[in-house]
């Protein structure tokens, strides 16, 4: 494999935020160039005239009409709430000032 295709392995971990062991970026780097080897090795076929599909087997679309149906009314929807206020349901404050 060429050196240009090699993946800093340190380098991607740090980005992420992982702390590797010096013994498990050496694994993964060997794992991610086999990775890569292999996709060159898919590209080696000929594939003009192939459709691009997103899944192996046939998807249909199981969506339903989206047609009006019966909702709660306001009381119905706040009836077991723990906390309401102004026919709304009263949460605590999550987000404090963003100064």
């Amino acid at each position: 494999m060429e050196a240009s295709t090699l993946i800093d392995v340190a380098y991607i971990a740090k980005l992420a935020k992982l702390e590797l062991t010096a013994e498990e970026t050496a694994r993964f780097s060997e794992d991610l160039n086999q990775v890569l080897a292999y996709v060159t090795q898919l590209e080696q076929w000929d594939t003009t005239g192939v459709e691009p599909m997103y899944h192996p087997l046939p998807v249909f679309d199981a969506l339903r009409e989206d047609t009006p149906g019966s909702s709660l009314s306001n009381e119905a929807a706040l009836a077991n709430a723990p906390a309401q206020e102004d026919g709304q349901f009263r949460v605590p404050k999550v987000v404090e000032s963003a100064h």
